[in-house]
């Protein structure tokens, strides 16, 4: 997939090809999705968005850790995005989807987690560069906002793109604050 952008300075368009079709992970470690394992949770909001991910994800062989929500009664969405980020930041889920109505809350609430790099993505192409540049390991949905068809397509971009390092890197590495004494 191509991504085209304008350079201000010269007012030219830019394309580049940002995207490779490799499931992510850890490095080098997964060559199809029945090696993944996901963990997925959302509040009252996403929860039908949430089954129907769960869902896709089995049909195409991964292996789901289903955090809830088990319906639509009205629930805290802190809970299901704090249970998929510890699973992730505890290693028993390669990586983790949340859905909630807007996607922000849980979004917000899972990049509280130490090595959590969550990314609010409502298309397939922000989710490839939630990937590619910033090496997100949680993938945030707006359930309000999408429909099944830009959902699952987002779902599978995120988990087929492969982080590019070099440059990206040394941004990923800033994001983690190093301990600081105070003065």
């Amino acid at each position: 997939m191509c991504y085209a952008r304008k350079n201000f300075r010269s007012n030219t368009l830019i394309v580049e090809n940002h995207v490779s079709e490799r499931p992510i992970g850890r490095p080098d470690t997964f060559d199809t999705m029945s090696t993944h394992k996901i963990a997925v949770g959302g509040d009252h909001a996403g929860y039908a968005l949430k089954e129907r991910i769960i869902a896709h994800l089995r049909e195409v062989g991964a292996e789901v850790l289903d955090l809830g929500t088990d319906g639509t009664e009205s629930t805290d969405y802190p809970d299901y995005a704090h249970a998929v980020a510890t699973a992730v930041e505890e290693r028993r889920a390669d990586v983790g989807i949340l859905v909630c109505g807007s996607g922000n809350g849980v979004n917000m609430v899972a990049n509280k987690h130490q090595g959590i790099r969550a990314a609010l993505a409502w298309n397939q192409e922000l989710a490839a560069l939630a990937r590619s540049h910033n090496n997100a390991n949680v993938l945030s949905l707006p359930a309000r906002f999408m429909d099944d068809t830009e959902a699952m397509a987002s779902v599978d971009k995120f988990l087929h793109t492969e982080f590019e390092g070099g440059r990206h890197q040394r941004r990923v590495d800033k994001i983690e604050p190093k301990h600081r004494s105070r003065k």
